[in-house]
């Protein structure tokens, strides 16, 4: 397979849509089993600690394997990891709907993490690969924004309608096994290795910098615990607002589908538009911008009357911020922050601290605390991670091209003036 040697815009076009559809699947496959939680609850004999343990290990193997898998690629290529991982991760997510209980559940959900932590960093780099820097956001925010509209957005409503028509959540597993197989055949034919892998002696020199020294760089140093607070309040959300809806709020199976789609939908517009917009305007300011939306948004959540159309619409606002914020942090900031040949491993630090800490210890943490104090307050924990958010925020260092040339003409324009 040729390598990616220079900008073409019909191979943009396909990696892009192909990376997209796969990210899409990591989302469903991870996300599905969040609205058919009460059911499983009842025939697993599930605790709300358990829901957020079951969320927790997936969080965490995701981080760890992110971050080695993420280095790892960046050495022996794209076409090795994306393949085989997309592979695992829709086999496992078939196997899910025969456990018999919860240690066989977080057993599964762990292995799914290592190969779903393996896929993301590496479609990152590859999209990166594929695109020019002006629309480098914008195209990673796509890929990001269809794991929030598969998952978090199309997988309640495919989960609970599922539900009606087919006799237990098992068979609703199986269902949705099928499309990765299919999109792994299509990745082995049309995905090609970046120029850094090419062989050429100016790749090889810069591949003699460990993976490890992306930690070095400023931009991913405020990146992870950023990332980990956006990941905080999505995470805790996804977890466990479709039991705070149904034992919390009384809301039926159907009405609870309904609303947590919005999280989806939501995210899905966040994540293409914040990534676009912070083309223009700066990864900067873009990050202040959603951090401080979403927390707002979450409170208006958490104090607003039991109406169905009205909790979706804030839970899209609160989607569309914290999704907006984390596609910005794992994908343009953490890009922009390293050279070419370092992407997918500064990818995979930033994202695998955001999953450790954000998918992993934060609904462990938010199970805790709904357990032992109330589902209603994980809401006001989530809130509190997206506030931190905001003030990590004001230490980035702005790398958007078009902001930073901006920037810098405008700074010299004024040293010439003064």
């Amino acid at each position: 397979m040729s390598a990616v040697t220079s900008f073409d815009r019909r191979y943009e076009r396909r990696a892009i849509t192909l990376l997209a559809l796969g990210f899409g699947l990591v989302g469903l496959d991870r996300w599905l089993i969040t609205p058919l939680f009460p059911q499983m609850m009842r025939d697993l004999n599930l605790t709300y600690q358990d829901l957020g343990n079951v969320t927790a290990v997936l969080g965490l193997a995701w981080g760890a394997f992110a971050i080695l898998m993420g280095g790892i690629s960046d050495k022996i290529g794209r076409r090795k990891i994306l393949i085989p991982s997309i592979v695992l991760f829709s086999v496992l997510s078939g196997v899910t709907g025969l456990v018999s209980g919860v240690g066989a559940l977080m057993l599964i959900r762990v292995l799914m993490g290592m190969t779903e932590g393996s896929y993301c960093p590496t479609s990152f780099a590859a999209a990166d690969d594929a695109s020019p820097a002006t629309r480098r956001g914008l195209n990673l925010g796509i890929i990001q924004g269809c794991f929030a509209l598969f998952g978090l957005g199309l997988g309640p409503i495919i989960a609970t309608q599922l539900l009606a028509v087919v006799p237990s959540w098992r068979i609703v597993f199986g269902l949705v096994a099928a499309p990765g197989l299919l999109l792994a055949l299509l990745m082995y034919a049309w995905i090609r290795e970046p120029a850094h892998l090419a062989g050429t002696s100016t790749s090889h020199a810069m591949n003699k910098e460990s993976w490890k020294s992306v930690i070095g760089y400023g931009n991913v140093r405020i990146a992870m615990p950023a990332i980990f607070c956006a990941m905080a309040g999505l995470f805790v959300l996804g977890a466990l607002t479709p039991v705070y809806l149904t034992d919390y709020r009384h809301m039926s199976m159907a009405q609870m589908g309904f609303v947590m789609s919005g999280l989806g939908f939501g995210g899905f517009a966040g994540q293409i538009f914040v990534c676009g917009i912070s083309d223009v305007i700066g990864r900067r300011n873009a990050a202040k911008i959603t951090f401080l939306a979403g927390c707002v948004s979450l409170l208006a959540f958490a104090n607003a009357p039991t109406i169905a159309l009205l909790l979706f619409a804030l839970l899209f606002s609160v989607a569309f911020f914290c999704c907006g914020a984390i596609s910005l942090m794992a994908g343009p900031v953490a890009a922009e922050a390293v050279p070419p040949s370092l992407t997918s491993s500064a990818v995979g630090v930033v994202v695998g601290a955001g999953e450790i800490f954000g998918g992993g210890v934060a609904p462990a943490v938010a199970g805790f605390v709904a357990q032992h104090m109330g589902l209603q307050y994980t809401i006001l924990f989530a809130s509190a991670a997206l506030g931190a958010g905001f003030v990590l925020s004001f230490l980035l260092r702005e790398t958007a091209p078009r902001k930073a040339e901006h920037d810098a003409f405008h700074e010299k324009l004024s040293a010439q003036e003064n």
